[in-house]
C-alpha cells in the first residue's frame, strides 16, 4: 500500500514516546494521529481517529508504505517544535535544541571573530561539518564562514540553523547514526532534518527576554499563515524579526566586551505544495534571511600602553578603544520539486539552491600604519575609523532524482530505492578596501598594517573556486519476518577536485519480545574537504597571552602551503558501529539505549602556527614569501569517538493532573589516536597538533550532557521544568603544561530552566519564565591562558548567566 503523496519514509517512534514528546514539545507538530488514508490532508489541519498511524517522513529510511513498526533500526529522535515556538525560552533554533537534545551541542561563542556571528552546531562531540543538515529531506548549504577561533568547532564550516524561524518548523528529526551511504558527504556523526509546516491557519508570537544583569535584551516577533491554494494545495508563509542586544560580562575596569553579539535578523520563509494529479504533487520551499551582527574584538590600550604607536594612535583613541567586527550576512535557500508515480515506482525530482554571504565592516578602528604616516608627514596621526574588510560567499546547487518501490509479496515486505545526485559549489573571497590591509608607512615599525580587530582580505587572498560532484546510490529495506527487519545501502560519489569514494551501510532490528527491540548498524562514511577549508586565505590578528600576533592562514595548494610541504587535502573516511535496544514494559514507560563507535581517518584539522621559534628552517623558507607565522588545513589525525545515548520517558498523573517526564543522556569521548605528519614536518608533531589544539578536538564540547524534563498540566496552567547537566571539560592553555601551566579544567555544571504557561483561551497563551535560573557560570580560569582572553571560555552553556523571558502566542 503506497501513500498518494509519495512520502518517502515511515513512522517509527513508540506510541508512548510520541505522546511524551507531544506533551513536552507540542502535538500539532508531530501529526501522528492521522491514518495513512488521511496523510494527504493531515498537515492541512484535518483530524482522524486517534491511535491510527500516519505515514510520515522519518530521516534514515526511504520506504513508502504504512507500517505498524514501533521502532527504527537506528536511533532517531523526532522533536516537535510547536511548543518550543509557542512557549520556549530560547528564541532561535540552535539554542532551543541545545537545551532539548543531549547529542546536540551549540554553544554561543564570544571573542572569536566571525564565529561570534554564526552559532555552529554538532552531534555526538564531533565537528559541525560532520553533521549533515536537511530541510524537508533536501540538503541545506553550509555557511561561507570557517570557524578559526573559539572553544568549539575550530577549523569547521557548519550550517547556520538560526537562519530558519522557529515558527516555520513542524519538527526536527535527529538521526544519531552514520548515514553517508544514504545522504552523501558530511553525514559522519548523523543527520538533522528540519521539516517545515504547511498547516492551515494563522498564528503569531511576540517575545522578550534579557539577562538578569539587565543586558542582552531580545525582541522577537514572528507570524505564520498557512493558506489553501484552491482545492489542490497549500502555501505557508512565515516572517520573523529578531533583535538581540549585546551583553557584557567583562570586569568593570576592562575595555573588553565579552558576551552575546548584537544581532538583527529579518527572515522570510515560504513552504507549500500543489497536487498536479491524484498521485503527484509539486512542492516548493524558499527562504531568505539578512543578519546585521556586531562582535567586539580585543581592546587596544591608550596612552602609556605598548599599543601606541603599534596598534593605536594617541590622537584618535587616547584612552584606548574596542574595535567592532560587524558582519552583514545574507542567507538564501530554495527547493522546487515534483513527487509522484511512474508506473509502480514513486519518483521524486528536485532542484535545491543555497547561498550564504558574509561581508565584514570594521568600525571604531584605525589603521595604525596610516596614522603613523600621517604623523610623520606633520599631521595629527589619524586614519579612517571604519573599513570595508571584504568577505566571502558560498553557493551550492543540488539536483536529485530519487525512486522507490515497495513489494509486499517479498517475504514480509521489501522496499527498493535508488537515485542520483549532481552538486555544484562555488566559494569566493572578496578583498577589502586598501586601507583595511595596507602597510602605509612601508615598514610597520611605527604602526601595524590593516584595520585593528580584523585586517581586511587582501587582493592576494581573493579567490573564486568551483567544483562539482556526481553520486548514485541504492537502498534496500527487507523485512525478513515481522520481527526481523534489515537494511542495506551503498553509494558512489565522485568529486571533480579529489576523486571518488564508495560507502556502504548495513542495519537491522529484531523484536526479541513484545516489549524489547534490538537494533544495530555498521557503516562507512566520508566527508569531502569543504571549498572553504581548501581555499580560505587570510592574515589576521590573534592575541596570545594578551599579546597581539599576526598570523597567515595559507590556502591549500598555494605558495606558502607548498613551501611547507603540505599535501593536497583529501576526504575524511569513517567507520561507524551502533548497537542498541528499546524497552517498553508498559504503556506509561519507554526506554532506549544505544552505544556507538565512530572512527575517522585523515580528519582535516587546522594546524598549529609555525614560526622562527618552533621551526626555524621552515620559518626561513616562509620569510622569503613575506610570511612570519603560518598555519594550514591538513589531513593530520585519526580519531575515535565512543559513546552512549540513553532516553527514558514516563507519562502519568500526580494529584489527578497530567505529569510527563523525560530523561535523555549522552556520554561521548573523542580521542586522537594518531597524528599523521607530512614528511616536511617530521619531528614537529607537537606544533602540527599541539596539546591545546588536540584538546579543542577532544573536548571542545562537554563529554556528557543530560536533560531531565517535567511537564505538569493542571487546568489552564502548565508548568515546565528542565534540568540540564553539562559534564566537565578540559581545554589547553597558550603556555602549555610543558611550561608548568596546568590545563584549564571546567567542572561539571547543572543548569535549570523553569516556565509557566497560562491558556487565556484555546487560541491565546501567555508564557513567562527563566533560563539558567540559578545563574550558573563556567569555572574561572587564568584570563591570559584562555582562547578569548577572559576568565572563562564559552564552554558547556555559555557565560552570560540567568535570563528571564515572556512570550505571547495567538492563533487566529
Amino acid at each position: 500500500m503506497t501513500n498518494s503523496l509519495g512520502d518517502t519514509r515511515v513512522p517509527t517512534l513508540t506510541t508512548l514516546r510520541k505522546a511524551v514528546l507531544i506533551s513536552l514539545y507540542g502535538s500539532a507538530a508531530l501529526g501522528v494521529f492521522a491514518s495513512p488514508a488521511m496523510a494527504q490532508t493531515s498537515d492541512a489541519g484535518s483530524t482522524a481517529d486517534a491511535g491510527a498511524v500516519q505515514t510520515v517522513s522519518v530521516v534514515g529510511s526511504r520506504r513508502v508504505t504504512a507500517s505498524s513498526s514501533t521502532d527504527t533500526m537506528v536511533p532517531v529522535d523526532i522533536i516537535p517544535m510547536t511548543k518550543v515556538a509557542e512557549q520556549g525560552g530560547q528564541f532561535d533554533l540552535g539554542q532551543s535544541l541545545q537545551y532539548i537534545s543531549p547529542s546536540f551541542n551549540s554553544t554561543r561563542q564570544t571573542g572569536a571573530d566571525g564565529a561570534d556571528l554564526i552559532d555552529s552546531a554538532a552531534l555526538r562531540g564531533l565537528g559541525s561539518d560532520q553533521t549533515l543538515v536537511l530541510v524537508n529531506g533536501k540538503r541545506r548549504h553550509t555557511t561561507a564562514l570557517v570557524n578559526l577561533f573559539g572553544a568549539r568547532n575550530r577549523g569547521n564550516t557548519g550550517t547556520d540553523m538560526n537562519a530558519i524561524p522557529l515558527l516555520a518548523i513542524k519538527n526536527v528529526q535527529v538521526l544519531r547514526d552514520g548515514a553517508a551511504a544514504q545522504y552523501g558527504s558530511d553525514a559522519i556523526a548523523g543527520v538533522i532534518d528540519i521539516e517545515l509546516k504547511k498547516s492551515l491557519g494563522c498564528e503569531a508570537v511576540a517575545g522578550y527576554s534579557q539577562y538578569s544583569e539587565g543586558d542582552g535584551k531580545n525582541y522577537m516577533t514572528s507570524a505564520y499563515c498557512g493558506m489553501a491554494l484552491g482545492e489542490k494545495g497549500t502555501i505557508a508563509i512565515t516572517g520573523e524579526y529578531l533583535d538581540r542586544g549585546r551583553s557584557n560580562r567583562a570586569d568593570a575596569d576592562s575595555m573588553r566586551i565579552i558576551g552575546d553579539t548584537k544581532s538583527e535578523n529579518k527572515t522570510l520563509y515560504v513552504n507549500g505544495d500543489y497536487a498536479t494529479s491524484a498521485t503527484s504533487k509539486l512542492y516548493f520551499t524558499a527562504g531568505a534571511q539578512t543578519r546585521d551582527a556586531s562582535s567586539a574584538a580585543f581592546g587596544r590600550g591608550g596612552i602609556g600602553s605598548d599599543d601606541i604607536p603599534s596598534r593605536n594612535s594617541a590622537a584618535m583613541y587616547p584612552n584606548g578603544f574596542v574595535p567592532f567586527i560587524n558582519g552583514k550576512i545574507d542567507d538564501q535557500y530554495a527547493t522546487i520539486g515534483h513527487r509522484g508515480q511512474i508506473g509502480e515506482w514513486n519518483a521524486d525530482f528536485s532542484q535545491t539552491y543555497g547561498y550564504n554571504k558574509m561581508r565584514y565592516d570594521i568600525s571604531n578602528t584605525l589603521n595604525a600604519s596610516i596614522a603613523n604616516l600621517d604623523l610623520l608627514n606633520g599631521g595629527k596621526g589619524v586614519s579612517a575609523s571604519r573599513y570595508d574588510a571584504g568577505g566571502f560567499s558560498f553557493q551550492q546547487l543540488t539536483t536529485n532524482a530519487d525512486f522507490s518501490r515497495y513489494y509486499d509479496t517479498v517475504m514480509s515486505g521489501m522496499n527498493v530505492a535508488f537515485g542520483a545526485e549532481y552538486r555544484s559549489e562555488e566559494y569566493k573571497i572578496i578583498a577589502g578596501e586598501p586601507g583595511s590591509y595596507i602597510d602605509a608607512d612601508g615598514v610597520g615599525v611605527g604602526g601595524n598594517a590593516g584595520s585593528q580587530g580584523f585586517p581586511g582580505f587582501q587582493p592576494g587572498d581573493a579567490t573564486k573556486a568551483k567544483r562539482h560532484s556526481i553520486a548514485a546510490y541504492g537502498d534496500v529495506e527487507l523485512d525478513i519476518t515481522e520481527r526481523l527487519k534489515t537494511q542495506g545501502a551503498v553509494r558512489y560519489e565522485k568529486f571533480s577536485d579529489f576523486g571518488s569514494t564508495v560507502t556502504g551501510k548495513l542495519a537491522a532490528s529484531y523484536k526479541a519480545a513484545p516489549t524489547v527491540l534490538l537494533r544495530g548498524s555498521a557503516s562507512t562514511g566520508f566527508r569531502a574537504p569543504s571549498l572553504q577549508q581548501v581555499y580560505f586565505s587570510s592574515t589576521f590578528t590573534d592575541f596570545i597571552g594578551g599579546v597581539p600576533t599576526d598570523v597567515v592562514l595559507a590556502p591549500n595548494g598555494g605558495a606558502v602551503a607548498n613551501a611547507a610541504g603540505i599535501p593536497k587535502l583529501k576526504e575524511e573516511k569513517s567507520t561507524s558501529f551502533t548497537f542498541g535496544t528499546t524497552w517498553t514494559p508498559t504503556q506509561d514507560v519507554s526506554v532506549t539505549a544505544d552505544l556507538y563507535n565512530i572512527k575517522i581517518k585523515d580528519r582535516i584539522v587546522l594546524s598549529g602556527r609555525f614560526n622562527a621559534d618552533n621551526y626555524p628552517d621552515l620559518a626561513a623558507r616562509l620569510s622569503l614569501l613575506g610570511v612570519g607565522e603560518a598555519q594550514f588545513f591538513v589531513n593530520s589525525i585519526d580519531t575515535r569517538t565512543r559513546g552512549l545515548d540513553l532516553t527514558a520517558s514516563h507519562k502519568g498523573e500526580l494529584f489527578s493532573n497530567r505529569l510527563t517526564t523525560f530523561l535523555a543522556l549522552n556520554l561521548s569521548k573523542t580521542e586522537v589516536t594518531k597524528v599523521k605528519t607530512p614528511a616536511s614536518l617530521t619531528g614537529f608533531e607537537d606544533v602540527l597538533l599541539s596539546e591545546r589544539e588536540r584538546l579543542f578536538i577532544e573536548q571542545g564540547g562537554p563529554r556528557s550532557k543530560a536533560t531531565l524534563g517535567f511537564d505538569y498540566l493542571t487546568g489552564k496552567l502548565e508548568s515546565n521544568l528542565r534540568v540540564i547537566h553539562f559534564g566537565p571539560q578540559t581545554l589547553g592553555t597558550f603556555s602549555g603544561t610543558a611550561e608548568g601551566v596546568p590545563n584549564a579544567r571546567y567542572k561539571a555544571k547543572t543548569s535549570a530552566d523553569l516556565s509557566f504557561t497560562y491558556s487565556i483561551s484555546k487560541n491565546t497563551k501567555l508564557t513567562f519564565g527563566g533560563n539558567n535560573i540559578f545563574n550558573v557560570k563556567p569555572t574561572t580560569q587564568n584570563a591570559d591562558e584562555t582562547d578569548n582572553g577572559f576568565k572563562y571560555d564559552s564552554v558547556q552553556f555559555g557565560l552570560n548567566g540567568a535570563s528571564w523571558f515572556g512570550r505571547l502566542w495567538v492563533k487566529f
